[in-house]
This record gives C-alpha cells, structure tokens and sequence, in this order.
C-alpha cells in the first residue's frame, strides 16, 4: 500500500475556518491502494514546515500534497513552483510578518513541484470541478511548506505538491468567488488518484 500526508492549515487572518483543513478532514482514510495521513498545520512560519517534516521523518511517505486557501481565486489551483522567499502581507498566527527573508539561506531560488501538477488539473477538471495550473504560491505561510518540502524531497522517490482552495460560500463576501466543500473534496480525491497513478 502507498501512504500519502495530506496536509491542511488552521484558520487565519480573521476567519473562523480554513477550507484547506475542511476539505482534508472530510477525505476518506483510503483511496484503492493509498493509505491517507491527514495532518493540521499551524499558519505559522518555521512551525508548519517543522511540522510536516517531523512528520514525513516518521511515516515516510510515498508523496505529500499540502493545501491550503487562496481567498479571492476562482477554482482550484495546483501549484507548479514555489520560492525561497518569506514575504508576508498579513501577520500569521504567531504575529510574525517577515519580509523579504529567504526561507533557506543559500538556497536555489524556486523548486518545481514534483507531482503530476497537469495531470492533477486535468483530473479534477474532469471531475466537473474548476480547477488551473498556478504559477505563484505566493510567499506566505503556504509557499514556505511546498519550497521547503522540495528543498527536502527534489532528487528523492518522495514526490511533493501543494494545492490551492478558495473561499467556502459561507467566507465569501461583496461577490467573492467560492467553492462548496464537496466540489474541493473531489478536487482533493481527483488529484490524489492522479499522483497514485504515478
């Protein structure tokens, strides 16, 4: 059996949920022959990514795909690069807003995700789900977790993804795009089954 974590985020900036966690949370425990970790992580910088590695260090997965909520976007996005930049609009949990930081001193620049991120659109595209390729993870709390994932695993059998959720209906305001929790499900369970095929 492979074995993937799948990671979400608490909520933050203000709102009472996170659709990242939501979406994770309500994935079944199995998926054919994957095994699913599900694993919160704080919005915080240094403590998410300590988090999931501590954990890959003890399960040693086959893949980790981390999500996330992206406000304001229209569908889900499967993101292709992250940076090694902290640059923070907002403050995260902890009331921490670095700027301009490396997230790796000395390290490359930008990683590829290393999961099938075109297969991954596709499937949940076919799934009847919006879904796009994103090119910016931005360079918050969320683009810290997949660059320092790739910085871990690029080069390894362990392949690494982030994805991408908007707002659920009831955090939209003023016509802000959103996405009703089942709909973010399949999207999860599409990609999924897009890497498992790997």
């Amino acid at each position: 059996m492979k074995h993937l974590l799948i990671t979400g985020f608490d909520p933050f900036g203000g709102e009472s949920v996170n659709p990242s966690w939501e979406a994770v949370s309500a994935l079944p425990e199995t998926m054919g022959d994957i095994a699913i970790h599900k694993l919160q992580l704080p919005t915080v910088f240094g403590k998410a990514p300590a988090a999931v590695l501590e954990r890959v260090d003890a399960l040693q997965p086959d893949a980790v795909l981390s999500v996330g909520q992206a406000g304001g976007r229209t569908g889900v996005t499967v993101e292709y690069v992250a940076i090694n930049l902290r640059h923070a609009r907002i403050a995260d949990n902890a009331g921490k807003a670095p700027q301009d930081q490396p997230i790796v001193p000395g390290g490359p620049a930008a990683y590829f995700a290393t999961v099938p991120v075109r297969k991954m659109t596709a499937a949940a595209e076919a799934a009847g789900i919006p879904c796009a390729v994103s090119y910016t993870a931005g360079t918050f709390v969320c683009n810290e977790v997949l660059y320092s994932l790739l910085h871990r695993f690029t080069g390894g059998p362990t392949l690494a993804g982030f994805i991408h959720l908007p707002y659920l209906p009831e955090q939209a305001t003023g016509g802000q795009p959103s996405l009703p929790l089942c709909d973010m499900v399949k999207a999860l369970e599409a990609s999924i089954a897009a890497i498992s095929a790997e």
